[in-house]
This record gives C-alpha cells, sequence and structure tokens, in this order.
C-alpha cells in the first residue's frame, strides 16, 4: 500500500552544457542531501559535444536520474545517454513514476539544434500526462519556460504550449531552464508552483 504521505526529493537543473565540474559539485551535494532523484532539464550538451561524465557523477552514486532534451541536444543523444548511464531514463513524452508522485515531459524549445513547435511539445506532454493523471503528485519538467512568467524578462517569450499544459494538468511543480539569468525564479500559474532551475538547480520535496 502507498504512503500518501511519503516524500520524495529532488534535485532539478538544467542548462549544464557539458559542464562536468558543476556536475561533480551537484552530485557531491545530492549525496549530501540525500536526494532520490535527478531531474535534468534540457541542454545537457554543448551542441551535442561535451557531455562526457555529465551523468556519470548521478548514476555512480546510484541516484534516479530524469532527463529531457534542450534546444542544444537531440532526443535521440538523450535516449543514448540514458542507454549508457543506469539507471537513467528520458521523460520526452514519456513519464516516470514513483510511490504516490508521476513526473512527466517534453524537451526542446523554439530556437537551437532541437526546435519543437507549441503544437508538437503540447502533444508529447498530454501523452506523458497520461499515465500519471490519477496520482496525487505531478511535476512537469520542460525545457523552454511558460509563456507569461517572469523568465520572459529576458526578452525571449515562453512557450503557450506549456503554459496550456500547467493549466490544464494542474501540475503541483512545473520545472524549466533554457534562461540562465531567470535561475532560480519562481512564479505560480494557478496552484502550480514553476520554478526556473537553470544551472544554478534546485533541491525541493514534494
Amino acid at each position: 500500500m502507498t504512503n500518501k504521505n511519503k516524500k520524495t526529493k529532488i534535485l532539478a537543473i538544467g542548462d549544464i552544457h557539458g559542464d562536468s565540474r558543476l556536475m561533480k559539485k551537484l552530485a557531491a551535494k545530492a549525496k549530501e542531501e540525500n536526494v532520490d532523484i535527478v531531474i535534468l532539464a534540457g541542454d545537457i550538451t554543448f551542441a551535442e559535444r561535451e557531455f562526457k561524465d555529465v551523468i556519470k557523477p548521478f548514476t555512480d552514486l546510484k541516484k534516479q536520474v530524469l532527463l529531457i532534451p534542450g534546444n542544444h541536444e537531440s532526443v535521440a543523444t538523450t535516449e543514448i545517454l540514458a542507454e549508457i548511464y543506469s539507471p537513467t531514463k528520458s521523460i520526452h513524452g514519456y513519464s516516470f513514476i514513483k510511490d504516490n508522485l508521476g513526473i512527466f515531459g517534453a524537451g526542446g524549445a523554439d530556437i537551437g539544434i532541437h526546435t519543437i513547435n507549441d503544437s508538437e511539445l503540447y502533444g508529447l506532454l498530454k501523452r506523458g500526462n497520461e499515465s500519471v493523471k490519477d496520482l496525487e503528485k505531478k511535476i512537469l519538467v520542460t525545457h523552454i519556460h511558460p509563456f507569461g512568467t517572469k523568465s520572459e524578462f529576458s526578452g525571449f517569450p515562453g512557450s503557450l504550449a506549456v503554459r496550456k499544459a500547467i493549466e490544464t494538468f494542474k501540475p503541483n511543480i512545473a520545472i524549466c531552464a533554457h534562461i540562465h539569468e531567470a535561475a532560480g525564479v519562481e512564479d505560480k500559474i494557478g496552484n502550480t508552483r514553476v520554478i526556473n532551475v537553470s544551472r544554478k538547480g534546485k533541491i525541493f520535496e514534494v
């Protein structure tokens, strides 16, 4: 029987761009804080290069890693990384379930190597939500930020599809990245807590 009061501790980060030194530092933090799940919210590589030892520091600690592509790597690259570094799973259009928590997502942005339009992005998020929609707690993960949020101070408009997904699927938390300068910026859309983690990263419980 699932314990509905059970908390899961998560480290979420994005825009790593192959910075293995940063990842080793964050892996040490994940160990110290006894993190259950690590979420990589896209731009893991720098233009599909420099991804050696980016995920390994976490998998060496047997941490469950979930990832999506950003706009600096393809879906295929994230799937290959997931195969190489166990236990790692791509949640691009898919989901992951732990106890009473469902995590689903979709990557890409409207610029860069891996571009995605709003219609495709929403479709992937809808598909990912299907298997977690009845769970008590949900986290939505995207690379691009939602439209109408504080991250737009950068001059880069957010995604209408991400905002629609948040308003429709009502996750407890929505994670995004993409805008480096917005690291740590938080918003609310309805009852959903929206966190731009970017390179700073964020540890939280849900």
